[in-house]
């Protein structure tokens, strides 16, 4: 069951009992002072005027069929933060975990103050998501990756299902035998994963969506069939398709209502319950733009 709450996320989080979740995900906005932003576009073949080339050396005009976005600016970011971090940790289960993903402009200052609130015996790992896309900078080393930092609320007890971690190749397979090879190896705190294309099936237009791939990682190995998940700044819903995917109930709250026409999008195969708005309509994606196809998801084996 998929659970969507439009307003404002401070007071919807304070209306939940204590100890109501086993795993907290949230993806803030990263306060870098700029308007965060997508331009959907699609391609329509034109041999004569086309400004892009395809398959087969075809020719395709580019039409931009809209921008979606939002301002990505806090005059005291820890200020906003803290009072929806305490929450989380109230929300907490005992033996759940809390995932806090964001960049390097704000991890050190979030990571000071997350140690504060959960205690710094609870913080297990600074997870790098480490990508390979977009321009290069040319006056400074090319920022590539985002920060995920893991708070357990209790550090001696909490979950880690390590048997469904999903493996990566070795680098140097015919060091390790076939076996091993065959097998593959966990990864470490660095995980390489490239993010949402622009031009792919998974794509939902929603400017700062993540990638399906990270985020299940995240939901196999750190809750179990049957859990209750959170994300109070829900963005394109990706923790609510996971979720599902995964046989987890979700809980998602956003205050952006884009965010909200995207999620029921995304999700109405799931018909997930809304809270605090009239359901919106889950026409399939894809009429504005998107490329995104909603339709249910393959089960996967838990």
């Amino acid at each position: 069951m998929i659970d969507i709450h439009f307003g404002d996320n401070l007071e919807i989080l304070k209306g939940f009992p204590d100890a109501s979740f086993d795993l907290i995900y949230i993806d803030p906005p990263f306060n870098t002072g700029k308007v965060q932003a997508r331009t959907q576009i699609q391609t329509v073949r034109d041999d004569e005027h086309g400004d892009r080339t395809g398959f087969q050396g075809r020719r395709y005009r580019t039409v931009k069929v809209g921008t979606k976005g939002y301002a990505d600016t806090f005059s005291d970011y820890p200020a906003f933060l803290e009072p929806r971090l305490e929450e989380a940790r109230r929300l907490l289960k005992p033996n759940g975990s809390f995932f806090f993903h964001i960049d390097y402009r704000e991890v050190h200052y979030c990571k000071v103050l997350l140690d504060g609130i959960f205690g710094r015996e609870s913080f297990l790992n600074e997870i790098i998501w480490a990508y390979d896309y977009g321009a290069r900078a040319t006056r400074r080393w090319s920022p590539k990756h985002d920060n995920i930092l893991w708070y357990a609320k209790d550090p001696e007890n909490y979950t880690y299902r390590f048997d469904d971690i999903d493996r990566i190749p070795y680098m140097a397979p015919g060091l390790v035998g076939p076996e091993k090879a065959a097998r593959g190896k966990t990864p470490t705190d660095t995980w390489w994963n490239t993010i949402v294309s622009p031009n792919g099936r998974e794509k939902t237009g929603y400017p700062t969506q993540k990638p399906l791939a990270i985020i299940n990682r995240i939901m196999r190995v750190h809750s179990n069939p049957g859990d209750r998940v959170l994300d109070f700044f829900a963005g394109s819903g990706t923790i609510g398709e996971s979720a599902e995917r995964l046989g987890r109930s979700a809980v998602l709250v956003d205050n952006n209502p884009e965010a909200i026409g995207v999620m029921a999008r995304r999700l109405g195969f799931a018909q997930p319950r809304f809270h605090g708005i009239d359901a919106p309509p889950m026409a399939p994606a894809g009429d504005d733009g998107d490329l995104f196809t909603a339709k249910p998801p393959t089960p996967e084996p838990s």
